[in-house]
């Protein structure tokens, strides 16, 4: 008999790391493997038909060695398109940020505008009737309501 507590299950231990799915690829990289060679493999074709192997030759080892940095390279633990982004981010935004008085206001359009004056307008505005006293509060609230005016 074999009760709950005995019976074993398969923990996943590693559930960071991507599925393989050919060897030690995974489908990501079998994907870049294919687009790139592809590329690499269709200019070869298409250049070395026409012209010498000088030519013909850099276009494809450099389309070749890209995919293979897309696909394998990894730079401070990030892949090489995450380290090629972040790369760009870094020199494209500015490095010093500076705080400006009022740059924080939203922007509220002229339609937005139009809508609120309508709300106010549509507002419910209450009589301002006068407040009773301290004491005839707390006699309502003593004889629960039952007030005698005498």
């Amino acid at each position: 008999m074999l009760l709950y507590w005995d019976m074993q299950y398969k923990v996943p231990q590693n559930v960071q790391r991507e599925d393989t799915i050919v060897g030690p690829l995974t489908l990501k990289q079998l994907i870049i493997l294919a687009i790139g060679g592809g590329l690499a493999y269709a200019t070869y074709i298409s250049l070395s038909k026409a012209y010498i192997v000088s030519v013909w030759l850099p276009p494809t080892v450099i389309l070749g060695l890209a995919t293979l940095a897309f696909a394998f390279l990894k730079i401070h633990n990030l892949p090489f398109h995450e380290f090629l982004m972040n790369l760009l981010e870094y020199h494209i935004l500015p490095r010093k940020r500076i705080w400006t008085q009022g740059a924080d206001t939203p922007f509220i359009s002229s339609f937005d505008k139009e809508k609120m004056d309508i709300e106010k307008k549509k507002e419910i505005k209450f009589d301002k009737k006068p407040q009773k006293s301290l004491e005839e509060i707390t006699k309502v609230l003593d004889t629960h309501g039952q007030i005698n005016k005498n």
